[in-house]
């Protein structure tokens, strides 16, 4: 990655296109990153990154809602069971 200050940015800024074709160009102001200068095709992948990762995130989170669901049939599922045994020990004792 190379660097450039923001007055060499300016001063040569055909240059900065040129070498932002090659590799990303951090131009800095007072010495800390300011922007980032990347080639249209190392901008797309970016693009297609960002664009994967929110799928990914939104594919998650329908997972865990439906997760979430079914732990709550299961659990209703297990109560009744133990309704159901719990009923069964109360008529034998009573019985």
């Amino acid at each position: 990655m190379k660097t450039m200050t923001s007055v060499e940015a300016q001063n040569n800024f055909g240059r900065l296109l040129d070498s932002a074709q090659r590799e990303t160009v951090v131009v800095t102001r007072h010495g800390r990153p300011a922007v980032f200068v990347v080639s249209p095709r190392d901008m797309e992948d970016l693009l297609d990154s960002r664009s994967s990762r929110g799928q990914a995130v939104a594919d998650l989170e329908a997972w865990r809602a439906q997760e979430t669901k079914r732990t709550k049939v299961v659990q209703r599922a297990a109560v009744a069971s133990l309704a159901d045994e719990e009923m069964s020990r109360v008529v034998d004792e009573l019985g």
